[in-house]
């Protein structure tokens, strides 16, 4: 990762260029809940297209349309307030978000071809972090930092309460579009949170659905093993090819990028980490569903929490003694069942019932979240083109996949991976004797 300097101008609060209603607004079931109290970041690299005029200022073109996105959004502009009985609400006062220019004296190259995470910490707003409090603060924090060359980066923290991140990639998108010459939004966004993802009284809280049971839930912090260490593994149409010869015919031609990826990187993590075989403990997989265009009737435009949480165990002897294709199976039956209306309700009733909980957490469990569909490659600002992106930080328990080119223009899917050094040793052992060109000789097929 280059080390880099950015020169932050003095932060701004950015209003919603009209007037907009004053009013409180209830969050749903989904999104009011202690765990979700904290601030995320997505980092996003532009570069001009070449008949961008040449005196534009990117951030300032930005700074206009993100004022006048908020004033559709007039919510992302308030701020949360903890209601009687500790629920939080938006307060939409129009108080705005923060808003920060910046310079650095590099280039976009300088940065990775593309840009790859970890980014630069000088890259992101520097007056928030995972421990700034949400309630009563802005919701969002931005910052444009200008580079050399004239290309840009753009970084967003947002409250996890207000959107998920296929919200916040509409917000974004709807920067775009009005910076790009539009009115208004080309999709309009959606509140409506009164009547969507309401618990049921009584609960009925599934197994298959994290944290699962309660005597599983830690209700505090857990401390983080030393000499932890982050990576990201790349998989491109060859790696993929070679592990699609592990399975059984029919799964290898209906199954996903992201379903025979994270089916391996279970498998290849739990060897990692050392498990005992013969146990009675089993080791789970935990991944993020979009609930959108499934159960309920979500409507375009709604920007609020929206994420089903999958859970499946296994044994440490079936996961890695079978055949790849076994957890390939539990994957895709998984993500099945998570479509499901009694799924979705399930879960509303989980995330009520542990609304209360800042932390989340069940032993042996391997987090995934796929981030390659939020949207980011639609982010159209007319006079400059994406390049790359994704989340800055890869010091997460979570697994995220994200998407890039490479230099020869092929996709690649970027796995990451949070472990102790030594089982991060292993780990990348064990994915490089999977997908080496003769890894057959290795591995007995399961075809």
């Amino acid at each position: 990762m280059v080390r880099l300097t950015a020169r932050r101008s003095k932060a701004q609060l950015v209003a919603p260029a009209r007037p907009t209603p004053r009013e409180t607004k209830a969050l749903s079931d989904m999104d009011d809940c202690g765990y979700l109290r904290y601030y995320y970041c997505f980092t996003e690299f532009f570069r001009p297209v070449r008949n961008s005029p040449p005196t534009m200022d990117h951030a300032k073109a930005i700074r206009a349309a993100l004022a006048e996105a908020l004033v559709h959004y007039y919510p992302v502009a308030g701020r949360l307030r903890e209601m009687p009985g500790g629920r939080l609400a938006v307060d939409c006062t129009a108080e705005g978000v923060v808003f920060v220019e910046a310079d650095a004296d590099v280039v976009l190259e300088d940065l990775g071809q593309p840009p790859m995470p970890p980014y630069p910490q000088d890259l992101l707003c520097d007056l928030v972090d995972e421990h700034t409090a949400v309630v009563g603060n802005p919701l969002a924090y931005m910052q444009v930092t200008r580079l050399r060359c004239g290309a840009f980066v753009l970084s967003v923290h947002v409250c996890h309460n207000l959107v998920d991140a296929m919200g916040l990639f509409q917000f974004i998108g709807a920067i775009a579009d009005i910076a790009r010459g539009e009115a208004r939004p080309t999709i309009s966004p959606v509140w409506n949170r009164e009547d969507i993802f309401k618990a049921r009284t009584p609960p009925r809280i599934r197994d298959d659905i994290f944290p699962g049971h309660a005597s599983g839930i830690l209700t505090s912090d857990p401390d983080m093993p030393p000499n932890m260490t982050s990576q990201l593994f790349y998989f491109g149409p060859k790696e993929i090819a070679t592990l699609k010869n592990y399975v059984p015919v029919h799964l290898a031609e209906s199954c996903t990028t992201f379903e025979i990826l994270t089916a391996l990187m279970w498998r290849c993590r739990t060897v990692a980490l050392g498990y005992e075989p013969g146990g009675g403990l089993p080791v789970r997989l935990v991944f993020r569903i979009n609930a959108r265009g499934k159960y309920p009737p979500i409507p375009l435009g709604y920007y609020g929490n929206a994420v089903l949480r999958p859970m499946v165990e296994a044994s440490v002897d079936d996961l890695c003694n079978k055949p790849l294709g076994h957890a390939l199976e539990l994957v895709h039956k998984a993500k099945l069942d998570g479509a499901t209306e009694e799924h979705v309700r399930s879960t509303v009733d989980m995330i009520t019932a542990v609304r209360t909980y800042p932390f989340l957490g069940v032993d042996r469990a391997f987090h995934v979240s796929d981030i390659t569909r939020l949207g980011q490659h639609r982010i159209d600002l007319g006079w400059a083109d994406r390049v790359s992106g994704g989340v800055p930080n890869m010091m997460d328990v979570m697994s995220y996949h994200m998407a890039f080119k490479n230099q020869d223009g092929q996709l690649i899917t970027a796995v990451s991976s949070f472990l102790p050094k030594p089982a991060m040793d292993r780990l990348t052992k064990e994915i490089s004797m999977w997908i080496r060109s003769d890894a057959k000789k290795l591995i007995p097929s399961s075809v």
